[in-house]
C-alpha cells in the first residue's frame, strides 16, 4: 500500500523538549483516580473494531476459546492416546518354558492357525514379542499376515487364559499404531470379545483387556462411540469400586480419559453421566498417574459448551481441582490447571463458582511458575475471568493478580505475554474507568508499550485497542492530558507514530487514528504545558481537580459492593 504521511504531536513533542527521559517515572505517581467511576463507552466505530466491546461476557469467553484453540491442541500429547505394551517379563511364570523360542513369521502364521491349543499359544506369545520390541515394532507385518481373526477368536477361549493374554495383549500392541491398524483390530471384531474379557476372574487378562480397549477409544470419536456401545463403560466401573492394584487403576483412569476425549462429536450425555461419579471419586485418589488421567478426563468433558461444562461442575469438583492446582507434580497441575481454565469460559456463574472455588488465590503464583507453559495456561485462565462482569474484574485486582500479570508482559516468553496482553484486553473493555486507572497503577503501559515492536500484527492491534480505551478512560475524568504524558514519557507516541508507516493497513489506521484523536491537541484549547520542574504539581493540580469534582451520584454503588 501507498505510505500515509506521518502524522506528529506538535504539542506532546514541545513538551518532550523541556522533560528529561528520567523524569518520566514521577507521572505514574500521580494518577490518584479516585473509584465509582463510569463505564468507558467507544465510538459506534471502534467498537466494531475491537473485538469484545458491545458483546456480553459469555460471547467474548466464546470467542477467547476460538482464539485459544491453540492451547487445547499443544500439549494434549503429555497424556498419550495410546499405549504400547513393551514389557519384557510377562506376568506368566509358564514363559520360562517357552522362553528360548524364537519363531519365524511362518512358523507364527502355522502356529496361529494351528488346532493344538499349545501351539497357538506359542505361536501368539512369538508374535506378541515381536509387537512388543522397543523399537520398530512389526506391527503391519503381523497385520497383513492375517492374524488378527486368529488372535480375535482367541480372546474368547475361556478356557486358556494364558492364551487370551498373549491375543489381548498383541492385539493392544497392534491398536497402538496408526489409526489404519486400529481399524485392523477393530473391523477384525475384537471390540466386544475385550469387552466380555472385562468380567474375567484372571486379573491380568482384564487389565490387558482394559489396556486395549483404551487404545482403541483413543484412536478418535468413532471408534471410542464403539467402544461405548459395546457397554464397556459399566464393565470399568465395577472394576473402579474393586480392590485392584493400583498399576491396574491407572490402567483404568487412562481408558476412561480416552473414553471422555475427542469431540465432533462429543461422547453421548448418558455416557458422560455414566462416568462423572467414578471421575470424581478418582480424583481423590493419592496416586499422581490415577489422579493426573482422572483430570485429563475432567479437562475433555469441560472443553466445550456451557451445558458440557455444567455436568462437570455440578459434580462438585471445583474444590479439589484448585487443590490439585497447587500440586507439585506437573502431571497434575497440567490438566487440573486446564480443566479449570476450560471451566472459566463457560458462563458467568460458572466462572464465579470457580472464584467462590479459590482459583484466585493460586493462578496468580502460577503466572511465576518455572514452565512456561504453566504460566501460559494461567494467563489464559485469568482472561477469561477478566472476560466477565466487572465483579470478577474486581476480585482479579483484589487477589494481587495485577502485579504478577504485569512481570509477565514484561519478562515472560512471548507465548506467555500473548496470553497476558489478552487478559489486559479483556479486562480494558470489561471493566470500570476506576478499575482501568488501577491497571494503569500496576504498571501495564510500559511493558504494553514496548511490545508495539513485535512481528505479530494480531496482538499489535489489541496493544493499540488497549491503549485507545486507557486513554477514552482518561478524557472521561479530565484526565487524558496526564496520561498523555505518562504514555509520552514511557516512549509510546515515537512508537505509536512509527506504526502509521506500518504494512498492515489496520495497524497504520489505528495509530494514526489514536495519534489524532489523543495526542493531536489544537492550541486554540488554551491547555499550556508546563516546564520540567513544574510538572509534578501540573499533574497533582489535574488530579486535585477531578477528585474535588467527582462526588458519587445518588443510587451509585460503593467499590466494596463490587466484591
Amino acid at each position: 500500500m501507498g505510505q500515509m504521511p506521518l502524522k506528529t504531536c506538535h504539542l506532546l513533542r514541545a513538551f518532550k523538549a523541556n522533560q528529561g527521559a528520567g523524569d518520566c517515572g514521577s507521572l505514574s505517581g500521580a494518577l490518584l483516580l479516585l473509584v465509582n467511576m463510569p463505564t468507558l463507552e467507544a465510538p459506534e466505530e471502534r467498537l466494531r473494531k475491537f473485538k469484545y466491546r458491545g458483546k456480553d461476557a459469555s460471547m467474548r469467553r466464546q470467542q477467547r476459546i476460538a482464539v485459544s484453540l491453540e492451547l487445547r491442541k499443544a500439549k494434549k500429547d503429555e497424556q498419550s492416546l495410546k499405549r504400547r505394551n513393551i514389557t519384557d517379563v510377562s506376568p506368566d511364570p509358564s514363559e520360562q518354558q517357552t522362553k528360548g523360542v524364537s519363531l519365524t513369521l511362518q512358523e507364527i502364521i502355522n502356529g496361529v492357525n494351528a488346532s493344538d491349543p499349545e501351539l497357538c499359544f506359542q505361536a501368539t506369545q512369538a508374535a506378541r514379542k515381536m509387537l512388543s520390541r522397543e523399537k520398530n515394532p512389526p506391527l503391519k507385518l503381523i497385520v497383513d499376515a492375517g492374524l488378527i481373526p486368529r488372535l480375535v477368536e482367541f480372546l474368547k477361549s475361556s478356557l486358556h487364559p494364558r492364551l487370551q493374554l498373549e491375543a489381548a495383549w498383541a492385539l493392544t500392541n497392534i491398536a497402538s499404531g496408526t489409526s489404519e491398524l486400529t481399524r485392523a483390530v477393530v473391523d477384525g471384531g475384537a471390540i466386544q470379545p475385550l469387552v466380555e474379557l472385562l468380567s474375567s476372574p484372571h486379573m491380568t487378562v482384564c487389565e490387558q483387556a482394559v489396556w486395549a480397549l483404551g487404545n482403541i477409544a483413543g484412536d478418535g470419536p468413532k471408534f471410542r462411540d464403539n467402544v461405548i456401545l459395546s457397554d464397556a463403560i459399566p464393565h470399568l466401573l465395577t472394576l473402579v469400586s474393586s480392590s485392584i492394584p493400583v498399576t491396574f487403576l491407572r490402567n483404568i483412569a487412562w481408558t476412561l480419559s480416552n473414553l471422555c476425549r475427542n469431540k465432533n462429536p462429543y461422547p453421548s450425555d448418558h455416557a458422560v453421566k455414566q462416568m462423572l461419579p467414578a471421575l470424581f471419586h478418582l480424583l481423590w485418589h493419592p496416586d499422581g498417574e490415577v489422579l493426573s488421567d482422572t483430570c485429563w478426563a475432567l479437562s475433555y468433558l469441560t472443553d466445550g459448551c456451557d451445558t458440557r461444562i455444567g455436568q462437570v461442575v455440578d459434580t462438585g469438583v471445583l474444590p479439589r481441582l484448585v487443590e490439585l492446582m497447587s500440586s507439585s507434580e506437573l502431571n497434575v497441575l497440567t490438566p487440573s490447571l486446564r480443566t479449570v481454565g476450560n471451566i472459566v469460559t463457560g458462563t458467568d456463574h460458572q466462572t464465579q463458582l470457580a472464584l467462590d472455588a479459590g482459583i484466585l488465590a493460586v493462578l496468580p503464583q502460577l503466572l511465576t511458575h518455572p514452565r512456561s507453559s504453566i504460566q501460559k495456561e494461567a494467563a489464559w485462565a485469568l482472561s477469561n475471568v477478566a472476560a466477565g462482569p466487572r465483579q470478577h474484574i474486581q476480585q482479579l485486582i483484589a487477589c494481587g493478580a495485577l502485579p504478577p500479570l504485569v512481570a509477565v508482559l514484561e519478562n515472560g516468553e512471548f507465548k506467555v505475554q500473548k496470553e497476558a496482553v489478552w487478559t489486559v484486553a479483556n479486562f480494558t473493555t470489561g471493566g470500570t474507568v476506576d478499575q482501568l486507572i488501577q491497571l494503569v497503577q500496576a504498571g501495564v503501559l510500559e511493558p504494553l508499550i514496548n511490545l508495539l515492536t513485535i512481528p505479530d500484527t494480531k496482538i499489535v492491534l489489541i496493544i493499540l485497542d488497549i491503549l485507545f480505551f486507557i486513554l477514552q478512560a482518561a478524557e472521561k475524568i479530565s484526565q487524558k492530558e496526564n496520561m498523555c504524558l505518562l504514555i509520552e514519557g514511557l516512549g509510546g507516541i515515537d512508537r505509536i507514530e512509527a506504526l502509521q508507516l506500518h504494512e498492515n493497513r489496520q495497524i497504520a489506521l489505528t495509530a494514526l487514528n489514536i495519534t489524532e484523536r489523543h495526542f493531536c491537541e489544537e492550541e486554540e484549547t488554551g491547555t499550556t504545558l508546563p516546564a520540567r520542574d513544574e510538572d509534578h504539581e501540573f499533574l497533582k493540580h489535574l488530579t486535585n481537580t477531578y477528585q474535588s469534582s467527582t462526588t458519587p451520584k445518588p443510587g451509585t454503588r460503593p467499590k466494596e459492593s463490587l466484591l
